[in-house]
């Protein structure tokens, strides 16, 4: 495996938790991290990525959280797989900070995704989700695309799984 470090992007709902932890757990010596976890480790004046400067900055310190974890773990030989929605800044951010990082944005259109987020508990107001959705369609300097409107999940994952083997 060349890339010891995989991002999935994508917007809301296209399963980049759900594929990233699969990996995690089927792949040996690998770990997993959310980085909507890790921005949410501040529990009194969290800010979301949209909330202003306030927000903007915090979505910054959760990639580099998310990012020395990836580090750390890559430094004693663990594999690691990261689920966010990157924008073209943090995508930046991810590649100065993990410079051998593979980015494979997961794609699939807005109904898609709709009919999806219906089958789970959304934290997002429509507006949020379709915005993060509709920045997922901007120019990201992503390695690999990859349309998941008609995958299962474990389609899903094994298709990820052999663009992160392939290197």
């Amino acid at each position: 495996m060349t890339h010891r470090v995989l991002v999935l992007t994508g917007g809301p709902a296209a399963g980049k938790s759900t594929t990233a932890l699969a990996l995690a757990t089927t792949t040996p010596r690998t770990a997993f991290i959310d980085v909507d976890d890790v921005r949410q480790l501040v529990k009194n004046g969290g800010a979301a990525p949209w909330d202003g400067a306030e927000g903007a900055s915090q979505q910054l310190l959760g990639v580099r959280n998310a990012t020395c974890l990836a580090s750390n773990f890559v430094g004693q030989g663990i594999n690691v797989t990261v689920a966010d929605v990157v924008n073209p800044i943090t995508l930046a951010l991810d590649r100065e900070l993990l410079p051998d990082v593979l980015v494979v944005r997961l794609t699939l259109g807005l109904e898609e995704a709709r009919r999806r987020a219906a089958q789970r508990t959304v934290y997002l107001t429509d507006a949020e989700f379709e915005e993060l959705h509709r920045q997922q369609g901007d120019n990201l300097q992503v390695d690999h695309e990859l349309d998941v409107a008609d995958m299962g999940i474990d389609e899903q994952v094994a298709a990820v799984m052999k663009i992160w083997t392939a290197g």
